[in-house]
Parts: C-alpha cells; structure tokens; sequence
C-alpha cells in the first residue's frame, strides 16, 4: 500500500537548474567559456512549444485528410530560448545587436557554429528528460 500524502506536492523534488558553456566564441577574461544558465522546462511548457511548431499537412491523394507534423528546427530553437535563463535572449538590447527580432533567431545568430548549436540541442534535451532511442537500444542491450 502506498502513502497518498508522498505525491503531495510539497513532497515532489524540485527540479534546478545548470549552467553549460554553449560555445568558445564567448569566453572571459582568462579565456574560459562563459557558462549559460539554464532552467528546466515544465510539461505544460513543452506542449505548448510542441504545439505551436506543429502543423496539419494534407495526406496525398485522400482529400480533406491531414496529419500533424512537427517542425523539429523550429521546435528545438524554441526549447532552447525557453531554457536559457542567462544570457537574457529576450533582452532587446541583444537581439538588436544581432540584428534579429526573436530569442529563436537570436540563438543561432550567437551559436553560429553547427557543431556547437547540436551539441547545445542536445544537452537541452537531455537535460529536460528525453532521451535517445539509440540509448534505449544500448541499455536493452547489456
């Protein structure tokens, strides 16, 4: 039998935040990376992320039949800018010195390096709980 007042919500973990050092192209004064701060997302976050890059596309050849598809870029650049704390990539001053108008773009403006912004991707993700299906397959595996 289980304990009903365990799931309370004054019992449930509080999940923290991390920092990560999203790219070399910004460095202090010793030449160290600077460290991002990042925030995990909440459920209801990441539906309304997956939501709003998710569009219905018609099925080929069966008329007024759609499906939903997910555009991953647009959906990955808007977990990334949702978790990011520090630096602010909603501040105004920043985007107008990267000449963009939204955290999304703002992102890839500053991590300009594909290798770096897929490892950032990456780390998000793991970092908010999703996992690699190839992961799952190692783990299945030993």
């Amino acid at each position: 039998m289980s304990d009903l007042s365990m799931f309370l919500k004054q019992n449930k973990r509080e999940r923290k935040g991390t920092t990560y050092a999203a790219s070399k192209s910004f460095c202090d004064s010793e030449g160290k990376p600077l460290e991002w701060v990042i925030r995990p997302l909440t459920t209801a976050e990441n539906d309304e992320i997956r939501d709003s890059c998710t569009i219905d596309v018609q099925i080929t050849g069966k008329p007024n039949q759609f499906r939903p598809k997910l555009d991953t870029s647009k959906y990955l650049a808007k977990m990334i800018a949702k978790s990011v704390v520090e630096p602010n990539l909603y501040s105004k001053e920043l985007q107008d010195s990267y000449g963009v108008m939204t955290p999304e773009e703002l992102i890839k403006q500053m991590i300009d390096n594909p290798g770096e912004y897929s490892a950032f991707a990456q780390f998000i993700q793991q970092f908010n709980g999703f996992t690699d299906i190839n992961d799952k397959i190692e783990q299945a595996k030993n």
